[in-house]
C-alpha cells in the first residue's frame, strides 16, 4: 500500500506539471521576427520582453530575429520557429506575421504592430482571433494628423511615399488619400519597393508638394534619414506617424503610438494565454488611451521653416525639440 501511495502521488505531481505549461516555472520559448530594425520595432521587442518580466516570467527563452526587410529571409525566419516548436512566434509587422501564420500551425502566432490583420489575412475579424493566432494593431488617426499639419501650413499638396508591397502601406495609403480629398488636399504618392528606392521616391515628387506625409510604413521609416535630407533641401515639412523614429531626424511633427507601450500590450497579452485565455477568444488589441499615443514638435524645423506653432499645440507635445534638446513630458 505505501508503494501505490507513493506511486500515486508522483502520477498526481505529473500529471499537475503536464497541467500547467504555462506556469512560471515551466521553460517557454518565444520567437520573435521582426521585418526590419529601427527604433519603433525595436521597441516593441523590447516592450514584450519588460511586460513579461515583470509579470515574473523568469522562465522564459527569446529568439530575437530580423527579416532585414526581406520576405524571403522572414519566411526562413517562420521555418526556424516552426523546426524549433517555439511556444509563441510573433510577428512584429505585417509581412512577418503573415510569413508566420502561413507556416506555423500548431504552436500560437501572435502579431504586433500591423495596422490592418483583417486585410492582411491574418484573421477574419476584428472581434475575436483565430484559433492559435491573436494580436495588436497599430492603426493610427491618419486624417486627424494630416488635419494637424494642415492646420500649421496651408498645405494644397501632399507628398506620400509608401511600399506597394507591405500590405499595411497600401491600406494606410489608401486611408491616406481618403482624408485628403475630405480635406480638400490634393494628394501626390510615390511607391517603393525597398528602402534604397526612398530617396529617389522622395525627390520625385519633392518639387510638386508642399509637404509630406508618412505613415507607419516600415520600408519608408527605416529610411527616414533619407527624406529628412529631401525635405530639408526642399524647405517641406515632414508629419509623421512614427515618434519614436522621428527624434533622431529633422521632422517637423509626428503623431503616433507609443511603440514601446504596444510592445508592453503584446506581451500583456501573452501573458493572458499563458494564463489559460484562448487566443480565438481574443479581439485585435488596439492602443485606445490617450496616453498610448505621443506628439512630438520640433520646433527648430517649425522656425526653419516659418511656421509658428501655438503654445497649446507645444503644451500639448509630449516630446519637444528646441534649441537642439529634445524635452520629454
Amino acid at each position: 500500500m505505501k508503494k501505490l501511495s507513493i506511486i500515486l502521488i508522483v502520477l498526481a505531481i505529473v500529471l499537475f506539471m503536464a497541467g500547467c505549461k504555462g506556469g512560471k516555472s515551466d521553460k517557454i520559448t518565444i520567437g520573435i521576427s521582426k521585418i526590419v530594425s529601427h527604433p519603433a520595432l525595436d521597441s516593441v521587442e523590447k516592450g514584450i520582453q519588460d511586460q513579461l518580466k515583470d509579470e515574473g516570467y523568469t522562465n522564459i527563452t527569446f529568439d530575437l530575429q530580423n527579416a532585414n526587410g526581406e520576405i524571403s529571409t522572414a519566411a526562413s525566419i517562420a521555418q526556424k520557429f516552426k523546426a524549433d516548436k517555439v511556444d509563441f512566434a510573433v510577428g512584429i509587422a505585417t509581412p512577418t506575421a503573415q510569413a508566420l501564420t502561413n507556416t506555423i500551425k500548431d504552436g500560437v502566432v501572435i502579431y504586433s504592430a500591423v495596422t490592418d490583420p483583417v486585410d492582411a489575412g491574418l484573421v477574419k475579424s476584428l472581434t475575436a482571433g483565430e484559433k492559435n493566432i491573436a494580436g495588436v494593431s497599430d492603426m493610427t488617426p491618419v486624417k486627424d494628423q494630416i488635419a494637424f499639419l494642415k492646420k500649421l501650413k496651408d498645405v494644397k499638396r501632399l507628398g506620400h511615399i509608401y511600399a506597394s508591397h507591405e500590405a499595411n502601406a497600401v491600406t494606410l495609403a489608401k486611408t491616406a488619400k481618403k482624408a485628403c480629398q475630405e480635406l480638400g488636399v490634393e494628394f501626390v504618392e510615390s511607391t517603393v519597393t525597398n528602402s534604397s528606392e526612398v530617396k529617389q521616391a522622395a525627390q520625385s515628387i519633392a518639387g510638386r508638394v508642399d509637404a509630406f506625409y508618412l505613415s507607419t510604413d516600415n520600408t519608408v521609416i527605416s529610411a527616414l534619414s533619407a527624406v529628412a535630407d529631401v525635405a530639408k533641401t526642399n524647405k517641406l515639412p515632414i508629419m509623421s506617424a512614427d515618434p519614436s523614429s522621428a527624434e533622431k531626424y529633422e521632422v517637423f511633427a509626428a503623431w503616433g503610438f507609443d511603440y514601446y507601450k504596444m510592445g508592453k500590450a503584446t506581451g500583456k497579452l501573452i501573458g493572458r494565454i499563458l494564463k489559460g485565455e484562448k487566443p480565438e477568444s481574443i479581439p485585435t488589441i488596439f492602443m485606445t488611451d490617450p496616453s498610448d499615443v505621443d506628439l512630438l514638435i520640433n520646433l527648430d524645423v517649425a522656425k526653419t521653416l516659418g511656421i509658428t506653432v501655438p503654445d497649446d499645440m507645444v503644451k500639448k507635445a509630449s516630446r519637444v525639440v528646441k534649441d537642439g534638446k529634445m524635452t520629454k513630458k
